[in-house]
C-alpha cells in the first residue's frame, strides 16, 4: 500500500522537479501600482528548487535539491545567506510555519515511498511526526489547532479540515489543487476547485463551519497563487503575473512580464506578510551575455557541493565510528584547533590514534547536525554529541582543500 501512495503521488511531487529556481523581488504594490526591483537568485542551485514560504518578512524557506534529495533550506534577506535547517534520510516539501511555535511543519517522502506531514524544531532540526493518515500533499494552518490540507484521495487530491485537539478529519470536496492560503483580514481560506475540468474556481472554506464561496475563475489551467496584504490576488501564466482583487475588479489585470529577468514558467508565488517582497518560482532562461557569469555560478555550486560531501562523509564515518572511513577524509597534514588558535592535534597519525581510542571507549557516540553553512570552502556544522549519556554542544569549522579537510577549529 506505501508503495503504491508514492507511485500516485509521483505526478504532485517529481514529475515537475525540473531545474526551477526560486527567485526573491522587492515589491510595491501600493496606489494600485504593482512594481518589482532588486532581483535575486536566492537558491542558485542545480536542481529542484521550489516551495517557498515566508516564515517572516526576513527569512524564506523552501525546498532544495542536495546530494540526490529535497531538504528544506532557510534564506535570511538580510544577509544573503542560505543555511540547511533539517539532516534526514528522507524528502522534505512545502515547508510553512506553524503558529505561534518555533518550528515549521513539511511533507517528508521517505526513501521507502512513505508520506508523512512533520514537524521540524528551528532550534535544533529535530522532527516529530504530526500525522500520516490521511496522506497529505499539501497543506495550509488556520490556526495552531486546525489544519487543511490537500490529500490523496481515489488517484486525485480532497480537501479536508484536520482538528488536532479532535484528533479527526473532516472532507470538504473532491478534486482541488494545490494552492491553499488563508485569506487576509478573514477567517477563511482559500483553494483551487476543479470539479468542473474545463473551468477551475478559486473559492474560499470557513475551516469551522464548512461553508465554501465562489470567488473567480483561475487564469486558464493555472493553479498557483498568493494573496496580497489588501485582499489582491496574484497569479502567474508561464512569465506573466496577474492580478484581481475581489469586490473590486471585474477580470484578472496583466501587470508585468518576467521575460526581462530571464524568468519562464512560473510555478509558485508568495508574498511575505508584510507585503514588500515577492518571491517566485520559475524556469531561468540563460541569454548568451549570461554564459560566463553562469559558468562562474555553476562552478561555484559544484565546489560548495564537493566540501560539503566531504564534511559528510566524515561525519557518518564518525557515528559509524569507522575510523578508517573518518581518517581517509582528511589531509595528511590536517590540524585540530581549540577555538581561537590552540593546536589539539598536528598531523594525521596523532589524530588517528586520538579518535581510534576515543571511539573505543564510546559505544553510543552520536554527532546530529543542528545547523549548517557552507561559505567556500568552509563548513560551519553546530553539532550536539552524546558521548557516554551525556550530550554536549558544539561548533565545528572545517576548512576543506583538494577535497580533503585540511584544519577544524572547535568551538565548545
Amino acid at each position: 500500500m506505501t508503495r503504491l501512495i508514492f507511485i500516485l503521488l509521483l505526478p504532485y511531487f517529481v514529475m515537475s522537479q525540473s531545474n526551477t529556481e526560486v527567485f526573491l523581488f522587492d515589491l510595491s504594490s501600493s496606489n494600485g501600482q504593482f512594481e518589482l526591483s532588486n532581483y535575486r537568485n536566492i537558491s542558485n542551485n542545480d536542481g529542484y528548487d521550489n516551495q517557498p514560504s515566508f516564515l517572516n518578512n526576513n527569512t524564506v524557506l523552501f525546498s532544495s535539491t542536495r546530494k540526490d534529495q529535497t531538504d528544506i533550506a532557510r534564506y535570511d534577506v538580510n544577509y544573503g545567506s542560505k543555511i540547511w535547517i533539517n539532516f534526514t534520510e528522507g524528502s522534505e516539501y512545502s515547508p510553512i510555519k506553524i503558529p505561534g511555535e518555533n518550528a515549521v511543519s513539511a511533507i517528508r517522502l521517505d526513501k521507502d515511498g512513505k508520506q508523512q506531514l512533520m514537524k521540524y524544531n528551528l532550534s535544533n532540526g529535530e522532527s516529530d511526526l504530526l500525522f500520516d493518515d490521511p496522506v497529505v500533499g499539501y497543506h495550509c494552518w488556520f490556526n495552531k489547532d486546525v489544519l487543511v490540507a490537500s490529500i490523496l484521495d481515489e488517484g486525485s487530491l480532497s480537501l479536508i479540515t484536520y482538528y488536532f485537539n479532535e484528533n479527526k478529519h473532516y472532507k470538504f470536496q473532491k478534486k482541488v489543487g494545490r494552492s491553499l492560503h488563508k485569506i487576509p483580514d478573514t477567517d477563511l481560506i482559500s483553494y483551487i476547485s476543479k470539479e468542473d475540468d474545463n473551468l477551475w474556481e478559486i473559492k474560499s472554506v470557513d475551516p469551522i463551519s464548512g461553508a465554501t464561496k465562489g470567488i473567480m475563475g483561475t487564469l486558464p489551467q493555472q493553479e498557483d497563487m498568493c494573496w496580497l496584504p489588501d485582499g489582491t490576488i496574484l497569479m502567474a501564466y508561464d512569465d506573466l503575473l496577474y492580478t484581481y482583487k475581489p469586490g473590486t475588479d471585474v477580470d484578472w489585470i496583466e501587470r508585468l512580464s518576467l521575460k526581462e529577468y530571464n524568468i519562464s514558467k512560473i510555478s509558485r508565488l508568495t508574498v511575505s506578510p508584510d507585503g514588500t517582497k515577492l518571491a517566485v518560482v520559475g524556469e531561468g532562461v540563460l541569454t548568451k551575455e549570461d554564459d560566463s557569469e553562469s559558468d562562474k555560478e555553476e562552478n561555484t555550486g559544484t565546489i560548495s557541493e564537493e566540501v560539503e560531501n566531504i564534511v559528510q562523509i566524515q561525519l557518518e564515518a564518525y557515528n559509524k565510528r569507522d575510523i578508517d572511513a573518518f581518517m581517509a577524509t582528511y589531509a595528511d597534514d590536517i590540524k585540530l584547533y581549540n577555538y581561537p588558535e590552540e593546536l589539539r592535534t598536528d598531523g594525521k597519525t596523532a589524530m588517528r590514534q586520538s579518535y581510534d581510542e576515543f571511539f573505543k571507549r564510546t559505544p553510543d557516540l552520536k554527532a546530529v547536525i543542528q545547523k549548517r553553512i557552507v561559505l567556500g570552502n568552509k563548513v560551519i556544522d553546530e553539532e550536539h554529541v552524546t558521548i557516554n549519556g551525556q550530550l554536549y554542544k558544539a561548533v565545528a569549522i572545517y576548512e576543506v582543500e583538494d577535497g580533503l579537510i585540511k584544519k577544524v577549529t572547535f568551538i565548545q
